[in-house]
């Protein structure tokens, strides 16, 4: 069974045509995962690395400090820069943010948040969105609406479920199970999955 990242998915939902088709491909024939090619993972286990031992903001500089990579010391200070923009002076308590997968058409798409953060007297299941390009609003509700229907049971009650735009400190919230968006969902993974043969 194939089984897609929650970013691989958004990419491909969000373009059309032969872009789509490239996308699909591009997912189904490249190497298998290695972590010295994943761009974000040194961020992403970063900022979770600060929250899980209550490290202070200022450590989020360190961060920076390892890198050697050339194409990361041009990207990483924009993310550090807004994410302690949206950081501000807020006091977070850690939780381990639960992670699932969402099955349809034989396609398994990976829904994991990076962050379970509690403050301002309520827990958030975070995505962490690192991209320059804009973050629009139909990728914001694919993750949303993903996140909602494959997490909410296990997450403490009462949870929000959100992307982070760390470039630009903005957290956005997502909404309740649309029956709409869920079936479009589905209609994406029969395509992916009638593609996938073939390409």
């Amino acid at each position: 069974m194939p089984k897609l990242t929650l970013t691989d998915f958004v990419d491909i939902v969000a373009r059309s045509g032969t872009r789509k088709a490239t996308k699909v491909a591009g997912v189904k024939n490249r190497p298998a995962y290695s972590p010295a090619t994943d761009f974000y993972k040194p961020i992403r286990d970063g900022l979770a690395d600060i929250h899980k031992n209550s490290k202070p903001k200022s450590a989020l500089k360190d961060i920076l400090r390892t890198l050697t990579d050339p194409k990361k010391q041009a990207n990483y200070p924009t993310i550090v820069a807004g994410y302690a923009k949206w950081w501000g002076r807020k006091t977070f308590e850690w939780f381990d943010p639960p992670s699932s997968v969402f099955t349809s058409a034989g396609i398994d798409v990976v829904v994991n948040p990076e962050l379970g953060l509690e403050f301002n007297g309520r827990p958030h299941v975070i995505k962490l969105y690192f991209k320059g390009e804009p973050l629009t609003k139909n990728r914001i509700t694919i993750v949303t609406q993903l996140m909602e229907a494959e997490l909410r049971q296990n997450s403490p009650e009462g949870a929000l479920m959100a992307v982070l735009d760390t470039r630009t400190s903005k957290l956005i919230p997502g909404s309740a199970v649309s029956p709409v968006v869920t079936a479009i969902l589905q209609a994406e993974l029969a395509y992916i999955a009638a593609l996938w043969p073939n390409v």
